[in-house]
């Protein structure tokens, strides 16, 4: 696996830095920081969770934010765009949505690793105008038409 820097910045004190758990781990950590009082999400609803931390992504690279599997299948706790994207000119503090997609209330507290940071290429596409585009075996077929499951 190669690697690239990554700055981060603690916003604040009780802030955890990003850290992957195994050697062969392609995502890395991010702990919810609510050193005041944790959040707790009812079944539907939506919160942003801050991290109390900035990235600094280099330029080609983009942070892809992932719902933890382990969340995500015991308490139906996802990322409502996953996976959400953060680009390698923002600066801000990095804020989680998290969406509750269980049938039973779910507390967030401090410290909790609430998602997963994926540090991936970004490729930027050249946009060009064509009157026709080239035939696939495909062609038009859309959601399903593959017909594998």
């Amino acid at each position: 696996m190669s690697t690239v820097r990554l700055a981060v910045k603690k916003l604040h004190e009780a802030a955890t830095l990003p850290g992957y758990q195994t050697a062969g781990a392609a995502g890395m950590d991010i702990h919810a920081c609510l050193p005041e009082a944790p959040v707790t999400l009812q079944p539907g609803a939506i919160a942003v969770i801050p991290t109390g931390l900035a990235l600094a992504i280099p330029a080609g690279f983009e942070g892809q934010v992932r719902p933890r599997s382990g969340l995500s299948t015991k308490h139906g706790l996802s990322v409502p765009n996953a996976p959400g994207t953060i680009d390698s000119d923002y600066r801000g503090e990095l804020r989680i949505a998290l969406i509750n997609h269980g049938r039973e209330a779910f507390t967030v507290t401090h410290g909790m690793r609430i998602v997963q940071l994926v540090i991936a290429p970004a490729v930027r596409a050249s946009i060009e105008l064509a009157d026709d585009l080239d035939e696939t075996a495909r062609g038009q077929g859309g959601f399903g038409s593959t017909g594998r499951h």
